[in-house]
């Protein structure tokens, strides 16, 4: 596919192949999985902020290997389940699933067996799950906050990307889960750790700053730190970071892309479209030797976790946290912008919540899914326009096809 789009379409993509055919072969080897399950473990642990908030099943290494691996059985609601996520909790005599018990006893084993420690002469790996939860579906949910579930998702892969520099690429609903803790707070479980990048540290930072740059309005950093990375419009380059339309820039390349189409017939609007697609993506990628392979898997990783957002229908201003996690990492590496940049970065972020509660009310008067919704729309209206893509609207966002 690749070749066809470098050799039939003249686009630079073939040179992404072997570092993502590495990735997606590592996702085969379970031991790899395995490990990166435990380093993450250990990262949320060491992390007052998101310890407790975030579960990784326990593996067991004596009975896995490159083929196999097993670990700890996690009762749980998936995420795409909004009305069990958010239905009135009942109580654990109803067999509502997902209720842990303490967390030195996980629900999911024994609680006399190790609770979070591989031992050969665990009793069941899987418990002993009563008639009631096999029988029909309790009419009890889990009672949490969607804004809860969120900002803990948005937390965890926040400081996934720019506080540690290892980051899972497959967040899709399938790979989540939900569990109500004995306090009434929610607990995200998370599964399926094959799919990992890991950032060295210069990059980590690097990106950590561009982030803050996108809402500080800052493009003297952000025309410096694309030029690093091979791209040569940075307004472009913004906006699919964002998943937003990014405002801050001079939008020179989209208006040149766009004026091809003036005074065009229908024939010629349609070559011009491909003209601007293939020119699109040349200003992102104008040299391909310098872009870092990671963007690939980061933009996925992000894209699915907007993809979250939008159909919990936007409980959370996903650009202020993620915003936030990121100036905090640049802070860390010395590099804080001074005052002026603070001031500016606040502004950024209060326009950012200005526009969430704008969407947010919009939402609560006349329906939809809030601010992602809104962003997703101007995102087709940035392919449109300057890409020459058009981009159908899904109902359920990314899931609902």
């Amino acid at each position: 596919m690749m070749k066809t789009y470098t050799y039939w379409f003249d686009l630079p993509m073939y040179s992404l192949v072997p570092y993502i055919s590495s990735r997606l072969l590592l996702e085969c080897d379970f031991e790899v999985e395995a490990a990166n399950a435990q380093q993450m473990d250990a990262l949320i642990a060491a992390e007052p902020r998101l310890r407790g908030r975030v579960y990784i099943p326990t593996v067991y290494p004596e009975l896995s290997s490159k083929r196999v691996m097993t670990a700890e059985w996690i009762e749980g609601v998936r995420l795409w389940d909004k009305t069990a996520i958010t239905s009135p909790w009942r109580g654990p005599s109803t067999g509502s699933p997902g209720v842990t018990t303490p967390l030195s006893a996980p629900a999911t084993i024994p609680a006399n067996s190790p609770p979070r420690s591989a031992s050969s002469k665990t009793p069941s790996l899987k418990p002993d799950r009563t008639t009631e939860l096999l029988g029909p579906r309790s009419t009890s949910g889990l009672g949490l906050s969607l804004k809860e579930v969120m900002t803990t998702m948005l937390d965890l892969f926040s400081a996934q990307t720019f506080l540690w520099g290892l980051v899972h690429c497959d967040p899709h609903p399938g790979n989540i889960l939900l569990r109500r803790l004995p306090s009434g707070s929610a607990q995200l479980v998370l599964l399926d750790h094959g799919l990992y990048v890991a950032l060295e540290p210069d990059f980590r930072l690097q990106y950590a700053t561009f982030w803050r740059a996108l809402l500080a309005f800052d493009n003297k950093t952000l025309q410096k730190i694309t030029a690093e990375w091979g791209v040569s419009q940075p307004d472009l380059f913004a906006s699919a970071t964002l998943m937003r339309p990014y405002t801050g820039g001079d939008q020179s390349t989209a208006r040149a892309l766009t004026k091809s189409l003036e005074g065009a017939t229908p024939g010629e609007r349609h070559f011009a479209a491909q003209n601007r697609m293939r020119a699109g993506i040349r200003a992102v990628l104008s040299d391909e030797t310098k872009w870092p392979r990671e963007l690939v898997f980061l933009a996925r990783n992000m894209r699915i976790v907007q993809g979250n957002n939008q159909f919990l229908g936007s409980p959370v201003n996903r650009v202020r946290i993620m915003g936030m996690w990121a100036s905090e990492a640049v802070a860390e590496g010395g590099e804080g912008g001074g005052w002026w940049g603070h001031v500016r970065l606040r502004v950024g972020i209060l326009g950012s919540d200005v526009l969430w509660w704008v969407a947010r009310g919009k939402q609560l008067v006349w329906g939809g899914k809030g601010m992602e919704e809104e962003l997703e729309r101007g995102m087709r209206g940035i392919a449109g326009d300057a890409l020459g893509v058009e981009v159908a609207e899904v109902e359920g966002g990314i899931f609902g096809g």
